[in-house]
């Protein structure tokens, strides 16, 4: 019997758990669902005969370590933060590792005593990071097999809602994973290479650094750039391209009126304000210099921006610039905000998610020019699995599946960016129709 054991049943983890539960079915597996709140774990792995759930403080050494020694493959769905705290006991009992989550210094340090032990650490195996990785290989292993050389290569993902559920709500976008991750994104200085020329963009300046992107049935987008896309240069073999660029998509608009947030400072989680008995308009005025306007007319002053206009529009829907009470204590900026944003940004059980990502390649073969746009577009289901769980569940549990019929023969920790991880899982996907559309786009100009 293969004993699976799955850390955190977060929003993400449904499709994850069920998808293992019914693969556990027809194989003899058991599953483990462990997670900080026992009553979210036991309401994920109803109905599922081959699945267990049980409680787990991730800080309870002797229990966590009890669990990872029983199981032959551990799937961590726990904030990036803490993988570690799974990844160490992981290679201290031999074990396979899954995650979703970007590699940190400290993971990627574990890489040569992971190969020493004969383990797989698969990382960046969900969404973005994860089938962007796997999609994109396979588009580039093509193109080289046919005797291509890529020039450009552009990459954008994003979690928004689909068209139906935008209501009115100007910034058309509500939560749908982690709002604190939302509203921290970008933080730090985002790095990526165009036309040759390796490019920093700060964190106050990214928001204006946009992308405008067009998907085939859902319209206008824009894209910030995401992270450092220079990392991924020698993984993707793309070491001869002269534009390289990874970014998050948003609705046409969005990032004007964000990049007003993080102009004022009020994204910044690194130190804590007193906001006992404070309304969301005394927050704001407590970022603006004094005036004798009102607090709207004195942030279109101190920011240059004209009222009405766009931006303002959208920061006027939120509440902002209301009278109401916080119901804070202490918090610091990006907290009172991310508290703003979840009563506006609020996903409705009717609403449906949207999943979309594009690649666009620029590469030459045989003297030729040619541009290649490949679109992936996911909604999720009304009262069922969100768009978000099913792009990460069903990647990590393919990927899981494989690493329990020995058919990952890489070691050490690494990306999902080899044919024999990418070539199932994308096949799998498409069967379940998470699959890309592919456009060429006519008479290329060069970058």
């Amino acid at each position: 019997m293969k004993n699976i054991l799955i850390i955190g049943a977060g929003r993400s983890a449904t499709t994850l758990i069920h998808y293992l539960g019914k693969e556990a079915v027809t194989k003899d597996w058991q599953i483990t669902v462990a997670d900080a709140h026992i009553g979210t774990a036991r309401q994920h792995v109803k109905g599922l005969s081959s699945v267990k759930a049980v409680g787990l403080d991730i800080y309870d050494t002797s229990t966590k370590d009890a669990l990872i020694s029983e199981a032959d493959v551990v799937v961590s769905m726990l904030p990036a933060h803490l993988h570690m705290l799974v990844a160490v006991g992981c290679l201290q009992f031999e074990k396979h590792l899954l995650t979703a989550s970007y590699i940190s210094p400290e993971m990627n340090a574990l890489h040569e005593a992971a190969k020493q032990k004969d383990l797989v650490f698969l990382c960046e195996c969900g969404l973005d990071p994860g089938i962007d990785h796997m999609s994109a290989m396979q588009m580039i292993h093509r193109i080289k097999a046919e005797g291509g050389e890529v020039s450009s290569f552009k990459s954008f993902c994003g979690g928004l809602v689909a068209p139906q559920s935008e209501g009115n709500n100007p910034w058309k976008y509500k939560f749908t994973w982690s709002p604190r991750n939302v509203v921290l994104a970008g933080q730090g200085v985002s790095q990526y290479l165009e036309k040759g020329q390796h490019k920093y963009i700060p964190y106050w300046q990214l928001f204006r650094q946009v992308t405008p992107v067009q998907i085939q049935d859902y319209g206008s987008f824009e894209a910030y750039p995401n992270r450092n896309s220079l990392g991924y240069q020698e993984a993707y073999g793309l070491q001869r391209a002269h534009t390289l660029l990874r970014g998050t998509l948003r609705r046409t608009g969005f990032c004007d009126a964000w990049h007003v947030l993080v102009q004022l400072g009020i994204t910044d989680d690194a130190y804590e304000i007193d906001v006992k008995n404070k309304t969301y308009a005394n927050f704001l005025a407590s970022y603006l210099p004094s005036g004798a306007g009102s607090i709207l007319e004195n942030l279109s002053k101190y920011l240059d921006l004209p009222a009405p206009s766009e931006p303002l529009r959208k920061l006027q829907w939120l509440g902002i610039f209301e009278n109401t009470p916080i119901g804070l204590e202490k918090a610091t900026p990006a907290r009172v905000l991310q508290k703003l944003l979840e009563t506006r940004w609020q996903a409705q059980p009717e609403d449906h998610d949207l999943v979309v990502m594009q690649h666009q390649f620029r590469y030459t073969v045989n003297g030729k020019q040619k541009e290649l746009h490949a679109s992936l577009a996911v909604e999720g289901e009304v009262n069922g699995q969100t768009a978000m769980a099913k792009t990460v569940g069903f990647p990590l549990g393919i990927a899981t599946r494989l690493m329990l019929e020995d058919k990952i023969p890489q070691r050490g920790v690494i990306l999902p960016i080899y044919p024999e991880i990418y070539i199932p899982v994308l096949s799998e996907l498409s069967r379940m129709n998470v699959k890309f559309v592919e456009t060429t786009i006519p008479d290329a100009e060069i970058f």
